[in-house]
């Protein structure tokens, strides 16, 4: 095993270990800022700039990662000699996307106000981070010159879709933190064991 293989796996187990302590130390009382921001933001989702928030919670949301996975498929099809990556870049999206549907019956944490389903980590945020997650390594490996581009677009949607969640008031801020931490740890885990980090010297898979 390589050193720097080595270290992104020490990464990933990071970022999942914190997901875990995070979700143990807010599952049964929220935290000061969870408080703060719900407080300032109470009653919000009725007004206009609620609905702003639900339209862009309507985009930012669990529909990416099936749009992607599509994508996957048809680049699959189209390029044959990618299929083998699309299927690892498909598994990746699957094991991140499920750490919303798994941990939230684990942790049990309630919403700040009357919500159907439970709170950590945040869904919609998981699949907005997933789907940029796998966009990202798809850029890596097949047109590297586009990773900071996409890498920028990725940390804005998912910003923009935590500020949609929690002006919402269908999250605390810790469940789109603990989101973002869940997929990267989750992500990096799995990219490691299907070896599907890029190989760092900038060339593509078609180079």
């Amino acid at each position: 095993m390589s050193v720097r293989l080595q270290r992104w796996l020490v990464v990933g187990a990071v970022f999942s270990a914190a997901f875990v302590l995070l979700g143990l130390s807010v599952a049964r009382q929220p935290l000061a800022l969870d408080v703060a921001v719900s407080k300032v933001l109470h009653g919000v989702y009725a007004e206009p700039l609620g609905r702003v928030a639900q339209a862009g919670s309507d985009v930012l949301g669990p529909v990416l990662p099936y749009i992607l996975g599509f994508a996957l498929l048809a680049l699959a099809l189209r390029h044959r000699e990618h299929f083998g990556l699309c299927v690892r870049l498909a598994a990746v999206l699957l094991l991140c996307r499920l750490t919303s549907l798994v941990f939230k019956p684990i942790f049990l944490r309630e919403r700040p106000r009357d919500y159907p389903d439970l709170s950590y980590p945040s869904g919609h945020v998981v699949s907005v981070a997933s789907t940029g997650f796998v966009l990202l390594l798809l850029c890596a490996w097949l047109w590297p010159r586009l990773v900071r581009r996409v890498a920028v677009a990725v940390a804005v949607a998912v910003v923009l879709s935590a500020a949609c969640r929690v002006v919402l008031g269908v999250h605390w801020v810790t469940d789109t933190i603990g989101a973002v931490l869940a997929v990267t740890g989750v992500g990096l885990l799995s990219a490691c064991a299907l070896r599907l980090l890029p190989p760092g010297d900038g060339r593509s898979l078609d180079g």
